[in-house]
Formats: C-alpha cells, structure tokens, sequence
C-alpha cells in the first residue's frame, strides 16, 4: 500500500511540473513554422512570398493580443502601399533585402514569468559582396506564452540601430495603428 501511495505522490508531482516542461518543450514549434517560411521566402529558388502574417497563420501561431495589435496596425494605410503588411521590410530578416539565410540556430529558453524565450541566429547577407555586414548575425527574439494550452508567439524582438536595444514588434504594431 505504501509502495502505491508514493507512487501515486510521484506521479502527481510530475503532473504538477509538466504543464512548464511542456511549455518549455514545445517554445520552439510556432518558431520554427515562421523561420522556415521566412528560409523559402529568401531561398533562391522562391516563387511565391509566404505572408508569416496571413490570417491563418496569425490566428494559429501567434497571441490574441499580437493578432489584435496586427490587424489594427494593417489599417494605416500609410505603413504599406501594396496592402499586404504594415511593414515595409520583412521583419524577421530586419531588412528588405536579404539572402537565403545561412548558419541558422534555435535555442530555446527556461520559461520565466509566464513566457519563454526562442532565440534565433542566422546569416541574411552572405551573398551581398562588399556589403559591411556580410558575415554578421542577426538576432531575433520570440516571446512565447501559452493560450488556450499551446504556445503561440507574443512578441518578436528584433535588433535595434547599433547601440540601441532591441524593438518589439507589439510596440512597433501599436506606433504605426496610430499613424506615429
């Protein structure tokens, strides 16, 4: 009997972590969705531009509130003129001009505070002769948290202007909703 009752003990006590291990395990998923999609819009070979934003990406891999802040800021009309994003550059590149994207990296994060941190690294000028960045790395952060019991991202930190820290996309989303 007292074998059942710890074993009982045990297996409540992994249920009680679980929930953040799982969390912590899955982080990367809606990740790695928008980093591979964002790798065949800059591969060589791309046809078709694949919008990380579309509506079912946006209602399936991203927060409520990141989906909310999009969408408003999609109405300026002045963020975009060909109506497709309110962003004129891809935002996970941080440029509008990139290569397809070399020595890639995810490492994913401890959940702290309700969200886990994906890092991703990678190379997006390595084709652009004589360009003073060719080897650099860029540096974006995903926020994930979980809603309605999967991760999905609500935030994307990317690199600031040389000495500045990085800028998030929500605040950035909620600057051009209102025409700033």
């Amino acid at each position: 009997m007292k074998k059942i009752a710890a074993l009982f003990a045990g297996l409540a006590a992994a249920m009680s972590v679980a929930p953040g291990l799982a969390l912590a395990a899955d982080a990367t998923a809606p990740v790695k969705e928008i980093i591979d999609d964002t790798k065949k819009n800059w591969a060589s070979d791309v046809s078709d531009w694949i919008d990380i934003f579309g509506e079912n990406t946006l209602d399936r891999l991203y927060s409520k509130d990141f989906g909310e802040k999009y969408k408003a800021a999609a109405k300026n009309p002045a963020a975009d003129e060909d109506g497709i994003s309110p962003f004129d550059y891809d935002v996970i590149v941080n440029g509008q001009d990139a290569c397809p994207l070399q020595d890639l990296s995810i490492d994913n994060g401890q959940p702290a505070n309700g969200a886990t941190e994906v890092t991703v690294k990678f190379k997006a000028a390595t084709c652009m002769e004589g360009a003073p960045n060719k080897d650099e790395f860029t540096t974006v952060r995903f926020e994930v948290i979980e809603e309605n019991g999967k991760p999905v991202i609500d935030d994307i930190m990317i690199q600031g202007e040389e000495g500045q820290g990085p800028i998030s996309l929500k605040e950035t989303m909620v600057q051009i909703a209102n025409g700033e």
